[in-house]
């Protein structure tokens, strides 16, 4: 039996690699996310420049998503486990479903992002770092020896140091490890998370600077008779999620029903509608934290925020399809900016607002409120928002839709997104490893 002081040593050891394991995290966290910034830029670059050429110049932005959801792809068909989010992977870890990703996945979920998030497929950034960051986890708790139990462990904190590391919010981060993942927040948890996530993001924050995602200015603190109006906000936020949810599975189930197309052609596919999307508009293509700035800065008009919402909420199930490297919090994040602007729009025709706090208000909430009805981690949503904006004065009305948000998705029996990804991915799992005989009787 281990003694009480032989289990404080294996807890500071288990803290000990958590921070080593964090510096890494933070810095490939940091690199994938510089890479992906400079990316980004050129691809806004390259539109304009194309779009200059005249009537023809249209076509280059569809050929350039085209080839990068097309080599996005093709590194997934070469390392299957980088496809998709990878966060469904890591609950799957931690539930004993899957084995850890192996460093193979770290290059593949880096150069696959880079190029299909870059390239403008509608995908997150935090999918292919907290992937690569459990990775980082795992492998390290491997070469020190450690048990099966202690590897998950690491494994698990380290994909909260990724997301941390992924929006620079690294409560969020440390939350997400805790209320998503491992759905617990048992000790020998809760103490190498927390090393690991300060570590990522203090490592991170040397590449790219010590500044929140988005800048927001003051936001008053709305009255508290707006109340009920926040709280209709979340219930219709929490239908919202839930047709997002079905829309994000049914985009799956539409592109595997063409399965004698070669998945490489069907994201390059993908990649041409995104594309011509883009060229409509710069808004339309993208992780969307640009297009969230846009929103805080009042840059974008009214019809132009419909039509985007519209287009983001069946493009973006439609890019997680192609099957490439990337996730789906950014976008959620950008799409539930967008409602919020609908929202206090309509609430504003009806009873005009004196300034835009109320508008602003709706559009931090929305981004939580949505994530929460989606992902079903309601404190991870309202926390990584007052991370990512520098704002807390907004916390009680997000807390009050939010809740509204995840109780309404709860009540119609919907399962949190990555849940009903998980079941898919572990039925893939079981699938080939049928075709290949592995585990068949001789």
């Amino acid at each position: 039996m281990t003694s009480p002081k032989s289990g404080d040593r294996d807890l500071i050891g288990l803290c000990v690699l958590a921070v080593v394991a964090g510096c890494v995290t933070g810095v490939l966290g940091g690199a994938f996310r510089w890479c992906l910034d400079h990316v980004d830029r050129w691809r806004l670059e390259m539109l304009d420049w194309a779009l200059g050429l005249g009537a023809p110049g249209w076509l280059i932005p569809v050929a350039v998503t085209a080839a990068g959801a097309a080599i996005g792809a093709f590194i997934s068909r070469l390392v299957p486990m980088s496809a998709g989010s990878g966060i469904q992977h890591v609950e799957a870890v931690e539930r004993g479903e899957a084995r850890p990703a192996p460093l193979r996945v770290i290059p593949a979920r880096f150069a696959g992002g880079l190029v299909a998030i870059g390239s403008g497929l509608i995908l997150g950034r935090e999918g292919p770092t907290v992937h690569m960051g459990a990775a980082v986890g795992s492998e390290t708790a491997k070469r020190a020896d450690l048990d099966e139990h202690d590897v998950r462990v690491m494994q698990t904190a380290l994909s909260g140091a990724g997301l941390a590391v992924a929006f620079t919010a690294p409560l969020a981060g440390a939350l997400f490890a805790f209320e998503e993942v491992a759905k617990s927040f048992r000790m020998r948890l809760v103490i190498p998370t927390v090393f690991a996530v300060a570590v990522a993001v203090a490592f991170s924050r040397m590449i790219l600077g010590d500044r929140p995602d988005f800048v927001v200015g003051p936001v008053s603190t709305p009255s508290i008779t707006l109340l009920p109006v926040f709280a209709v906000f979340g219930l219709v936020t929490g239908a919202m999620g839930i047709v997002y949810s079905r829309a994000v599975l049914a985009a799956i189930a539409l592109v595997r029903r063409f399965a004698h197309v070669p998945q490489i052609v069907k994201a390059a596919l993908i990649g041409a509608v995104v594309g011509a999307l883009m060229v409509m508009d710069s808004g339309a293509a993208g992780g969307g934290e640009g297009l969230a700035q846009k929103i805080f800065d009042g840059s974008i008009v009214l019809p132009v925020v419909a039509l985007l919402l519209v287009v983001r909420f069946f493009a973006g199930p439609l890019s997680y399809a192609a099957g490439t490297p990337g996730g789906l919090f950014a976008p959620m994040l950008a799409l539930g900016a967008l409602w919020g602007v609908l929202f206090a729009a309509g609430f504003d025709a009806l009873i005009p607002q004196p300034d835009s706090t109320l508008r602003d208000a709706l559009v931090l909430t929305g981004m939580a409120a949505l994530f929460g009805a989606v992902v079903r981690a309601p404190l991870t949503g309202i926390v990584v928002v007052m991370e990512m904006s520098a704002t807390t004065t907004v916390a009680i009305p997000m807390l009050a839709a939010t809740a509204a948000a995840v109780l309404v998705a709860h009540l119609a029996g919907t399962p949190p997104v990555y849940d009903s990804l998980r079941e898919l991915m572990l039925a893939d799992d079981a699938r080939r490893k049928g075709d290949s005989g592995e585990g068949a009787a001789p």
